[in-house]
């Protein structure tokens, strides 16, 4: 949890879709660490869950691309915590594949997955959130895909430039009890996600961000920890860029090499 922001979010219950590795588990561990009560899903039971001052998250079995499944989700949370205060959905990814040849099963799949998932999810959550008296938090992790997309991403994009428009769209709905914000992600250096940079530990990918570095999961669950915050009291509708800068333009590292 090196680098973890210190925010007070103490009796207060968070939701992580895909909560159980890489970016997920950093942000119910820092969401933990922080005082908050942690539920994470994931589609099978993970070998180990998120722990922070001898406190777990707990784990529900859930498919965020079934409605059904994505409002059980919500109803199990609040049955065990009596309440839902931040939703993070962050379940979400996929492999590159050829726009020319992948199957329409393939682009059902990754569109449900990164787009219907969190709505399914967030609709569940919003009228939790409706009826409580501070109301609540919604942040949807997105992708410098939805701005930028690259060769291979094509279902993947579109997904994620829908999550930022939907994003801003139930800000606008659900206000002004639920603020629901977005966070635009670009590189991370996950362990998962290592050997897609190189033999060199993507020092040369690296070099093409303006921060000269990769983000860590930690800078992610920094971003949640502070839109989730009553920091972020009047914050919704965001789009907040946690990218390191995006990349240096392509016209630059040919000039320059």
């Amino acid at each position: 949890m090196a680098g973890t922001a210190q925010v007070d979010v103490t009796g207060r219950t968070v939701l992580v879709t895909g909560g159980t590795k890489g970016i997920g588990y950093a942000i119910a561990e820092s969401f933990l660490a922080a005082g908050a009560d942690v539920v994470v899903c994931g589609r099978t039971a993970p070998e180990r869950l998120a722990t922070a001052d001898g406190r777990s998250a707990e784990f529900v079995a859930t498919d965020v691309r079934d409605p059904e499944q994505a409002a059980a989700l919500v109803a199990e949370t609040v049955r065990r915590t009596g309440r839902l205060d931040v939703l993070v959905n962050n379940a979400g990814g996929s492999p590159d594949a050829d726009a020319a040849t992948v199957s329409p099963r393939f682009v059902e799949k990754i569109v449900q997955l990164n787009l219907l998932g969190p709505f399914y999810v967030a609709q569940a959550a919003n009228r939790v959130m409706q009826q409580q008296d501070d109301g609540g938090a919604i942040v949807n992790i997105g992708s410098v895909s939805a701005h930028d997309p690259q060769p291979g991403t094509a279902a993947y994009s579109a997904a994620k430039a829908g999550l930022l428009m939907f994003s801003r769209a139930l800000a606008l709905e659900w206000a002004p009890k639920v603020r629901v914000n977005h966070i635009t992600t670009g590189l991370i250096r996950t362990e998962a996600a290592a050997t897609v940079y190189g033999a060199d530990g993507g020092a040369a990918v690296a070099e093409l961000i303006p921060m000269h570095r990769m983000a860590t999961p930690a800078d992610v669950a920094n971003a949640c920890l502070y839109l989730a915050s009553d920091l972020a009291a009047y914050v919704t509708g965001a789009d907040l860029a946690v990218h390191g800068g995006g990349e240096v333009p392509a016209r630059y590292v040919v000039t320059r090499s």
